[in-house]
């Protein structure tokens, strides 16, 4: 990996997810360069214009500019958020076949301008993709990153929060798995300000029946927002920029994204969300929570349903 100059990020794909992203990032001040790549070359200028208007309010100056994939060569992230959006009743794994042609032209156009950052894929399905971009720019897998389940875990800790009436920031509770339906809550290692939420559990008659049907309104949100709005944007678009400044700050801070594992949860070879370490050079180390024996279980057929629509794409890596 070559050292880049600055703190430059490329985006590609400027809709709705993509245009929160950049906005949450503006807003942080978290580059100093932000280049946005977008079929709709009209759209396009409209919103870097609009940005531009709001950089006299942001804590420091981001340049914000119609990209090509020439900015590739020197960028520190991209950040792909193009691809056919997910339609209401579509599942996020329904659009496989529509993205993964996208995704190869996009991917080769980038690795052919030199790039050589980190890349951080949104496109849906995410896990799927994410796989996609690794194996098609080449690239050492931590330097490719899925968003993963940094917005489920957020939409999770959100409502915990509203059930406990305890700050979201107090909570500390991850989603793992697929992205989608087959994602599950680990709440044996979950805690909420401070207290241990296996040991309420085990004292708790009714529970675990209370937070499942928590568990599964996150799960079902996107599907709620989507009918309601038409698309998700603004969770998926902080989260996306949550996981940009873990990476241009080097933070070295855990975050659920999608991650490639080595043996970890007993499988190989497959994006998938789990917490992991990020910093300066993408994913530092996969973090493996322990499970409990029915996590266990829901984690595996989480993997099989994603090894499964993998397989018609790519032969298992060596």
């Amino acid at each position: 990996m070559k050292q880049t100059v600055g703190n430059k990020v490329v985006l590609i794909g400027a809709g709705d997810v993509g245009v929160a992203f950049a906005y949450a990032l503006v807003n942080q001040g978290t580059c100093d360069h932000l280049a946005i790549i977008d079929i709709d070359e009209k759209k396009l200028a409209g919103n870097v214009m609009d940005l531009n208007h709001g950089v006299v309010w942001a804590p420091s100056r981001t340049k914000v500019t119609r990209g090509t994939y020439a900015d590739c060569e020197d960028a520190a992230m991209v950040v792909i958020c193009a691809g056919a959006a997910q339609k209401p009743g579509e599942t996020r794994l329904e659009l496989v076949d529509k993205n993964m042609k996208i995704f190869k032209n996009i991917v080769d156009s980038v690795m052919g301008a030199g790039f050589d950052g980190i890349f951080l894929v949104a496109s849906n399905p995410v896990d799927i993709l994410t796989y996609a971009v690794w194996r098609y720019s080449g690239l050492e897998w931590n330097r490719v990153i899925g968003s993963g389940t940094v917005l489920d875990s957020a939409r999770f800790r959100y409502m915990l929060g509203e059930r406990y009436e305890v700050a979201p920031t107090s909570i500390h509770a991850y989603i793992i798995g697929e992205h989608g339906d087959t994602e599950l809550p680990v709440l044996s290692s979950a805690t909420v300000a401070g207290i241990s939420m296996r040991k309420q559990l085990e004292k708790t008659p009714g529970l675990e029946e209370d937070l499942e049907k928590i568990f599964e309104k996150t799960r079902d949100a996107a599907y709620e927002i989507i009918d309601a709005k038409g698309s998700t944007s603004y969770g998926i678009g902080m989260g996306l920029a949550r996981i940009t400044k873990a990476v241009i700050q080097n933070q070295d801070v855990a975050l659920p994204v999608s991650a490639l594992l080595h043996g970890e949860y007993g499988q190989e070879d497959i994006y998938i969300g789990t917490p992991a370490i990020i910093n300066r050079k993408g994913i530092r180390r996969v973090i493996e929570l322990e499970l409990s024996e029915h996590e266990a279980e829901r984690f595996n057929h989480s993997a099989d349903t994603l090894r499964a629509i993998q397989e018609k794409f790519f032969a298992p890596e060596d």
